[in-house]
């Protein structure tokens, strides 16, 4: 990881996310919209800046006066999870017929990870793949979406199935735009979070439980190291698994249980994080049935989650038949069989398909009320 000087005296973290040839840097860092020289990564001269009604008045001018002497073209999606499927998509592909585009052209994501997710697929897709560069604005987008080069839409039967592995030019982190992120929002990002904590890093997740009062209050310092380290464990995880063969799947702790609470609310009442903090929830306890972690720090990961006003549990009108149903979509069922991330240890993760049916009704009935 490299640290350089912005124009203000701050430092400019960078990390870079290792794979060959399509290797690229992740800038983190008050300020970073203004002093990373985005152009560098715009090859040709016309560029697409794909955003949403909330974010696009807020920081689409200053990314144009970034890009003085290129020809900046914009869309404007609707806000919201509810909006990422293919009619949202194709606003961006028929911004990009009507607008002339070429192969040469750039798209840029600024917003959270649905503008993120969509924009991917879309360059991805675009005459068969033009380079895109991701700047999030989202706590969420910022630790998680934007990084490893996931992108996709969700279908009402599912969320993210319909996607590709496509890597940005570069991640621009810019802690700035945290301040116009709602409470819930930041909430939402903060599972993120505590995730990588759990999956990867004990010694991090202490760290949390010491210094959530500081994230809550958006403290610079405290919220650009726990951005710096999310951003190196995904970082890390993604160069020993760019498809999701193997390791990489333990970045989906309480996703599939997330993902079902999602798709069953039609991706509206709930945000992305809210669902994954249930979720994540759901599989600590999962892997304390099991014996691996002991009741006492499944009362610690409640206890943070409970502490950042996120959702322990699923929606009331959800029932096990419905997890059930939803849960044999996820991306991670291979030849009929469910394969569930679990905590072996606080700090510790591995993806089985060996969980006892026993054990999952028991803890669905327990989620659910039954």
């Amino acid at each position: 990881m490299a640290i350089s000087e912005q124009a203000n005296g701050s430092p400019t973290r960078r990390i870079d996310v290792s794979l060959g040839y399509r290797s690229y840097p992740i800038f983190i860092g008050s300020g970073t919209i203004q002093s990373t020289d985005i152009a560098q990564y715009v090859g040709g001269s016309r560029l697409l800046v794909v955003s949403n009604t909330t974010v696009e008045p807020l920081y689409l001018d200053v990314i144009r006066d970034r890009l003085d002497g290129k020809s900046v073209d914009s869309v404007v999606l609707p806000d919201g999870e509810k909006f990422k499927n293919l009619d949202g998509l194709d606003l961006i592909f028929t911004a990009l017929l009507r607008g002339g585009h070429d192969r040469k052209t750039t798209l840029i994501a600024l917003g959270g990870g649905v503008v993120g997710d969509m924009t991917g697929f879309a360059a991805a897709s675009y005459q068969r793949g033009v380079p895109f560069v991701q700047i999030p604005t989202t706590l969420l987008s910022q630790v998680d979406s934007s990084v490893g080069g996931k992108t996709g839409v969700n279908h009402r039967l599912g969320k993210n199935m319909i996607g590709a592995f496509y890597q940005p030019l570069a991640v621009v982190v810019d802690t700035d735009t945290l301040a116009t992120l709602s409470e819930r929002e930041f909430a939402a990002g903060l599972a993120e979070v505590i995730k990588y904590g759990l999956i990867a890093d004990a010694d991090f997740f202490v760290w949390l439980e010491n210094h959530l009062d500081e994230l809550l209050r958006r403290d610079a310092g405290a919220l650009t190291y726990a951005i710096e380290r999310s951003c190196q464990i995904k970082a890390d995880v993604v160069a020993a698994d760019e498809t999701e063969q193997g390791v990489r799947a333990i970045l989906n702790l309480g996703h599939t249980f997330g993902h079902a609470i999602e798709t069953f609310l039609d991706y509206s009442d709930w945000v992305h994080g809210e669902a994954v903090s249930a979720g994540m929830l759901m599989a600590a306890q999962l892997s304390a049935s099991l014996g691996y972690v002991s009741v006492a720090e499944v009362a610690r990961i409640r206890m943070i989650l409970q502490r950042c006003g996120l959702p322990i549990t699923p929606p009331k009108s959800m029932q096990v038949d419905d997890f059930k149903r939803l849960m044999q979509r996820d991306k991670k069922v291979l030849d009929g069989q469910m394969r569930l991330v679990i905590l072996k240890s606080l700090g510790t993760a591995e993806v089985t398909a060996d969980v006892p049916e026993t054990h999952l009704r028991q803890l669905l009935m327990s989620a659910c009320g039954g």
